[in-house]
């Protein structure tokens, strides 16, 4: 009964987010903590502003970094609601982003991947807009340009670059090259804003250093994280349930759906390529696979037809999620 009444339309289910994220960041409320960045991570052109202003204060940081997870389960919300690729009408998209990255013990602080998210999202509601339309151009550049801010907060967002051209693609209505080149302008406008910017204050080697280190330090948070590697596990074991699911509805969904779920394959296949590809690649990169992940078994809850198994499964989510709040003490 549990998931039955979370997954219907209600804006009960909305207002559940703030409540449930608020549960799964109870300890690190009680507990706060700073992330712990590497050399030149909290520096990233846009997110170093921020991070001054809360620096030095384990607590701000904490809600800042649970504002920023609810604020982005609505965006998903909206995303959903606005292109309606889970066809049947449900609030659940938000409130199980929630829940997934509840799971994320060491993101529960503030980190620029959480802005970076943001704006990969709005890069999403813009790509979405140009499907069958003619010379889009105003969206193409939009995509590159929101993709280029969300990349100046967090580096690694590049990696979402041929995703984000695929879907353009796919979306748009007798696209051709003026679409794919306005894209990639819009995405260079930022960095060439930056790039100015440190020539006029003499800062370009420093600007340049630090982007060398959000690229090639070497950074794995995975390696001796256990309660982490079981979590992984149960997603990923979540995530081939909901593509099968997925598969079986293919021919029953509607072409734009098809389309829509198809730009999410790719955002999720290119942000496991940034963790083979880029050292730098961590546990923050998760924020961003779960968007993806987050519709994908959102999907298979809302069209699950048992349910005892859709009920059952849930539940076992939400254990997990709740176990993974202690196990790192015990693992420690």
């Amino acid at each position: 009964m549990i998931l039955k009444k979370l997954k219907s339309n209600s804006s009960v289910s909305l207002i559940l987010v703030p409540l449930v994220t608020t549960a799964f960041w109870i300890k690190s409320l009680q507990h706060p903590f700073a992330y712990d960045y590497f050399p030149g991570e909290e520096q990233n052109i846009l997110y170093n502003f921020i991070y001054r202003l809360v620096e030095g204060n384990p607590l701000i940081q904490v809600i800042s970094g649970m504002v920023m997870v609810v604020l982005l389960a609505y965006v998903m919300q909206l995303v959903n609601d606005r292109y309606m690729f889970i066809r049947i009408k449900s609030k659940l998209p938000a409130l199980l982003f929630a829940v997934i990255v509840g799971g994320f013990v060491p993101m529960h602080t503030l980190h620029p991947v959480y802005f970076g998210a943001m704006f990969m999202l709005l890069t999403v509601y813009r790509l979405f807009a140009m499907y069958e339309t003619k010379k889009a151009y105003a969206s193409a550049f939009d995509i590159g340009f929101l993709l280029g801010i969300g990349a100046l907060f967090y580096l690694n967002l590049v990696v979402l670059l041929p995703a984000f051209i695929v879907g353009v693609a796919m979306l748009g209505r007798e696209t051709g090259w003026r679409e794919f080149l306005t894209l990639l302008l819009g995405f260079l406008l930022p960095f060439i804003f930056v790039t100015a910017y440190a020539v006029l204050s003499d800062r370009l080697m420093e600007i340049y250093g630090i982007l060398q280190q959000n690229i090639f330090t070497p950074v794995n948070h995975f390696r001796s994280n256990i309660p982490l590697q079981v979590y992984l596990v149960t997603l990923i074991l979540f995530t081939i349930t909901g593509s099968i699911g997925m598969f079986g509805q293919y021919d029953s969904k509607k072409i734009s759906s098809r389309k829509y779920f198809t730009v999410f394959f790719w955002i999720f296949i290119f942000s496991l390529v940034g963790f083979t590809l880029i050292p730098v690649t961590s546990q923050e990169m998760l924020v961003i696979t779960a968007i993806p992940v987050t519709y994908l078994i959102a999907n298979l809850f809302v069209f699950m037809k048992s349910r005892f198994w859709s009920e059952l499964l849930f539940i076992l989510l939400l254990l997990i999620v709740v176990s993974m709040q202690f196990s790192f003490d015990i693992f420690q």
